[in-house]
C-alpha cells in the first residue's frame, strides 16, 4: 500500500511560518533546522506538490496555502529548484516590488527638506548637514573639507560656521534627487559642485539648478546615467562656468557632437568629455568606401 494512503488527513499540514508550510515528520526526509532546509526538503521530495500561493497586495499576505496534493504516480518527474521558483513567480515579483517601493521611500526620506535646521541655523548649515547625511563632503570658505567617516558619522563642529558661506560641495555617488536640491539652492556663494555618478540626477535636476547660475564656476556631471542632451541644454544659464565635466554619460547618443554644441553654448568654459573623434559617424558613401578597402592603381 502506498505510503501516502496510510497517513491520516489531519497530519497533512500543521502550521505556516514565514509564508511556507512546516511539514510533519512523515513528509520530510531529514530534520528541518532552518527555512532554507525546509525549502530544500520541499524541492527534493518527489511526492510534494504545493498549491501556488496568491499574493494579496491589500493585506500583504500569502493565502491559499491550505492544502497539498498527493502524488500523481511513480512516473512523476523530479522537480527542480528552477521549476519550484517558476511556480511561485508571482511571489518573487511581489517581493521585488516591495523592495523597490522600500528603496524609493528611503530615497524620498533622504532628500527631505530640513526646515527646522534651516530656521535655527540658517541655509549654510542646512546645506552642509544635508550633504554630510548623504555621505558627501562640503567646504566652507577658508576652511578645510568636512567629510563623514567610513560609517557615515561626522562631527557637528561645523555648526559654528553659521555665517560662513559654503563654497564647494562634493555629492559624488550620493542619492541626490530633484527634491534634495532644494537644500542646496540657497547656497548663493557656491562655486564648485560635483555630482559624479549620482543615480537620481536627471534632466529635471539640471533645470532646477538655475538659481546657482551666477556663482557656480565648476560643475561635474560625469557618470550620471540619467542625464541626456535635453538636460545639458539647460546649462545655457551658467555663463560663469569655467569648467564642466560631461564625460561618460550613457544617455547621450552622440557625445562628441554634444560636446561641440556645449562648447559653443558656453564659450568661456572648458568642457571635458569624449574625444572629438568619438561618436562621429561617417557618411554612407564614406562608410562604403572604407569597407571596400584601398583601391589598387
Amino acid at each position: 500500500m502506498a505510503a501516502h494512503k496510510l497517513l491520516r488527513p489531519q497530519m497533512l499540514l500543521t502550521k505556516v511560518e514565514y509564508g511556507h508550510p512546516v511539514l510533519p515528520a512523515p513528509f520530510v526526509k531529514k530534520t528541518v533546522f532552518s527555512p532554507f532546509d525546509g525549502l530544500r526538503a520541499l524541492v527534493e521530495d518527489q511526492s510534494l506538490c504545493l498549491v501556488v500561493p496568491v499574493w494579496n497586495s491589500s493585506t500583504r499576505g500569502v493565502h491559499d496555502l491550505s492544502r497539498m496534493v498527493g502524488p500523481k504516480g511513480n512516473q512523476r518527474k523530479r522537480r527542480t529548484l528552477v521549476q519550484f521558483l517558476g511556480d511561485h513567480f508571482y511571489d518573487v515579483q511581489a517581493l521585488r516590488e516591495y523592495f523597490f517601493r522600500k528603496q524609493a521611500l528611503k530615497v524620498q526620506l533622504e532628500n527631505r527638506s530640513f526646515l527646522s535646521i534651516k530656521n535655527q541655523y540658517g541655509p549654510y548649515i542646512t546645506g552642509a548637514f544635508f550633504i554630510l547625511k548623504q555621505g558627501g563632503a562640503v567646504k566652507f570658505q577658508g576652511e578645510e573639507w568636512i567629510r563623514p567617516s567610513g560609517r557615515g558619522h561626522f562631527s557637528l563642529d561645523f555648526l559654528k560656521f553659521q555665517a560662513v558661506p559654503v563654497e564647494a560641495v562634493d555629492a559624488s555617488g550620493c542619492a541626490l534627487n530633484y527634491n534634495g536640491l532644494d537644500n542646496l539652492l540657497p547656497l548663493k556663494e557656491l562655486q564648485s559642485l560635483w555630482l559624479q555618478r549620482c543615480p537620481h540626477v536627471d534632466d529635471w535636476c539640471l533645470s532646477h539648478l538655475h538659481p546657482l547660475a551666477d556663482s557656480l564656476q565648476e560643475l561635474s556631471l560625469a557618470g550620471c546615467p540619467r542625464i541626456s542632451e535635453r538636460g545639458l541644454a539647460c546649462l545655457h544659464h551658467f555663463q560663469n562656468l569655467r569648467r564642466l565635466d560631461i564625460s561618460d554619460l550613457p544617455a547621450v547618443s552622440n557625445p562628441s557632437l554634444i560636446q561641440i554644441l556645449v562648447e559653443e553654448m558656453l564659450p568661456n568654459c572648458k568642457v571635458l568629455g569624449a574625444n572629438w573623434a568619438q561618436g562621429l559617424k561617417l557618411a554612407p558613401e564614406e562608410q562604403a568606401r572604407d569597407a571596400a578597402g584601398p583601391v589598387s592603381a
